[in-house]
């Protein structure tokens, strides 16, 4: 079942998150992810935001997203990721089809 990954960001430190950011393609194209969005000024219809980016991925399956997260490549330069911002990850799983 697809699940979508929703990162909301508040930058701590613009120079950290670049470093993160800049070396971020090269470690999630060797998974099995797509970026769907990123989006430094999504627009807010309802409520109030108080982040600074939104984020959306999908990946095939829960597995495919651990096999990215803990990888050893990811978990190195998320350093920079937890170091240069404040985030709000969650993971929500679609709809499976129904027979």
């Amino acid at each position: 079942m697809t699940v979508y990954v929703i990162v909301q960001l508040k930058m701590t430190d613009r120079a950290a998150y670049d470093r993160y950011q800049a070396r971020f393609f090269d470690v999630f194209r060797k998974f099995s992810g797509r970026l769907l969005s990123a989006d430094e000024h999504p627009l807010v219809l309802e409520g109030t935001w108080d982040r600074d980016k939104l984020v959306l991925m999908s990946f095939p399956d829960e597995a495919a997203y651990r096999a990215w997260a803990d990888s050893p490549e990811y978990q190195e330069i998320s350093k920079d990721r937890k170091a240069g911002a404040q985030a709000v990850v969650l993971l929500a799983k679609g709809f499976a089809p129904r027979a």
